[in-house]
């Protein structure tokens, strides 16, 4: 499917927003001082111990939390103010960065206390990245979504090109306390940014808690399909496309007989690329669908990784590593836009989590399986294998089409409130919901069809169990059940359910042939109704 040029928002569309301008330029100065504090991070440990471990183990310490906290950072995301939410972590980065500046100046850093600083910082930056990316539908329009993700990606590339060249400079020229110093002003400035906006407060509507969050969103993930044909089409790519990323030392070294100067070009060439990519994607998009997107950059890496492996002079290697750098940018920001696209607002934290689990585990699980093929087989080999997988695995993902992202996704509201007894709003569960149709025999096979796709909402939405029977006596009355574990679990799923949902649920009802609609009970488990009171019908759509 192309997109009409008359309707592609331009690359910088999102810019025209006050809010997102802010935030943004905030971001990639806030961005840019946090590289800065990772260049000076492995720098300076590099003077305090020459163990390659002890090196190593800086970059561990920033990745590590990601992988532990995605998805408590997603359900904190969902569950609190997010902005309320940054500004705390922004407080507590600074004062991170504020310490290593002190320790470093007067000379009183270790390589544990390094460690344990670093890993501070990867927490603050765990918990903040899925709010970071939940607010997007809160700076832009939906139509300039898209844009303004490949924007902030753009940011990112911005900040990763300057900022370890800025560090380098100043280490060199102040010292290392001086890059510290910076990245402590970096957070003063997004701490000003987010102070200053005031997003229109989501109302608190009784909030699960932490673990119960999780679960929902680990819920949402299994029963969503467009989610799940997302998540797997990220995980195949980057799980296959990673091997430039983990050999890339190796490739500079062995292939292009370069130094530490050719790495950095490379590592630029890279960044450059995205950038260049990232202004061009809307462009693309005019042409091509998110789906022949992500399958065009799966074929261009794998082209580089081929090229990669008869590469032998560092030009011939920049200039394909700047191809690379601009897939991977289309890659990664479509897979992104098309999450984004697909996630109402109550999980949007929580599916984000697991889109940077998805990315993160499926870089590392590559690096640590292409770093062991090449160790085996040698470098030129493995990028011939990955260029090979990366092009296959493409060709087979393209038959699982990604979602449009198109659909109504706000909270249709058309559930009335339940006229239950005030006492099970306290009251714990399970809950069985019964919706009672009257649908002719001859009908069944329709209705049953009609039905199926209820099954996968009602479970995303909080049901853990759920099913449809007739009665044998009168067979024209035919019941949809669900269970849920509690009252106010059911009472969230009555806010959960959006527009694109009520399409499903009035599909169904216009197979019911009553006079008066489908009949909704509420039942509470007997252990808990002698203290509820007797659940009443109501007359709420199904």
């Amino acid at each position: 499917m192309t997109t009409s040029a008359s309707t592609e928002p331009s690359a910088f569309a999102p810019l025209r927003e006050r809010a997102f301008l802010v935030l943004w330029v905030a971001t990639v100065m806030g961005n840019t001082g946090t590289w800065m504090r990772d260049t000076a991070s492995g720098w300076l440990m590099t003077s305090l111990s020459p163990s390659p471990t002890l090196v190593a183990m800086v970059q561990a310490a920033t990745t590590l939390p990601i992988f532990l906290l995605a998805l408590p950072a997603g359900a904190l995301s969902d569950i609190v103010d997010r902005r309320r939410l940054m500004l705390g972590i922004q407080f507590g980065l600074a004062l991170v960065s504020v310490a290593l500046c002190l320790l470093s100046w007067r000379n009183g850093m270790t390589p544990s206390i390094l460690l344990g600083l670093t890993f501070c910082g990867g927490i603050g930056a765990a918990l903040v990245a899925p709010a970071w990316q939940s607010i997007v539908p809160q700076l832009v329009p939906r139509p300039l979504m898209r844009p303004a993700i490949a924007l902030n990606s753009l940011g990112v590339n911005i900040a990763r090109a300057i900022g370890p060249a800025v560090g380098g400079l100043l280490i060199a020229t102040l010292g290392i306390a001086a890059a510290y110093a910076v990245d402590v002003f970096s957070y003063a400035l997004i701490i000003a940014a987010l102070w200053w906006w005031k997003p229109a407060v989501r109302p608190a509507q009784d909030p699960e808690h932490l673990v119960q969050a999780m679960r929902s969103g680990l819920r949402f993930a299994l029963f969503d399909a467009d989610l799940r044909r997302v998540l797997l089409r990220a995980f195949l790519f980057f799980i296959a496309g990673s091997s430039y990323w983990a050999l890339l030392p190796l490739i500079v070294r062995t292939q292009l007989n370069g130094g530490a100067t050719v790495y950095g070009l490379a590592m630029a060439s890279i960044g450059l690329g995205a950038i260049l990519g990232a202004l061009l994607l809307p462009r693309l998009r005019r042409r091509l669908s998110a789906n022949a997107t992500v399958l065009l950059g799966a074929l261009v890496t794998g082209a580089a990784s081929a090229t990669l492996a008869l590469a032998h002079a560092p030009a011939e290697g920049i200039v394909v590593l700047l191809f690379a750098g601009a897939a991977w940018i289309a890659v990664l920001t479509t897979l992104n836009a098309t999450a984004q696209a697909v996630l109402p607002d109550w999980v949007r934290g929580r599916g984000l989590a697991l889109y940077l689990t998805v990315f993160f585990g499926g870089m590392t699980l590559g690096s640590l399986g292409w770093g062991a093929l090449a160790s085996a087989i040698g470098v030129p080999s493995t990028l011939g294998t990955a260029a090979v997988a990366v092009v296959l695995i493409g060709l087979l993902a393209h038959r699982w089409t990604l979602p449009a992202g198109d659909a109504d996704l706000t909270p249709s509201m058309h559930w009335p409130e339940p006229a239950v007894s005030e006492e099970a709003h306290t009251r714990g569960g399970p809950v069985m919901v019964r919706i009672v149709y009257r649908v002719p025999p001859a009908e069944h096979v329709a209705f049953h069809e009609a039905i199926r796709p209820l099954a996968r909402i009602r479970r995303r939405d909080g049901a853990y169990a759920w099913g449809v029977v007739f009665n044998l006596e009168h067979p024209d009355i035919v019941t949809e059940w669900f269970l849920v574990t509690s009252w106010e679990e059911h009472l969230r799923q009555h806010r959960r359910v959006s527009a694109a949902d009520r399409i499903v649920q009035d599909q169904v009802i216009a197979l019911h042939r009553g006079e008066a609609p489908p009949r909704v009970e509420h039942e509470l488990a007997l252990g808990q109704q002698a203290a509820a009171g007797h659940a009443h019908p109501s007359h709420d759509e199904p």
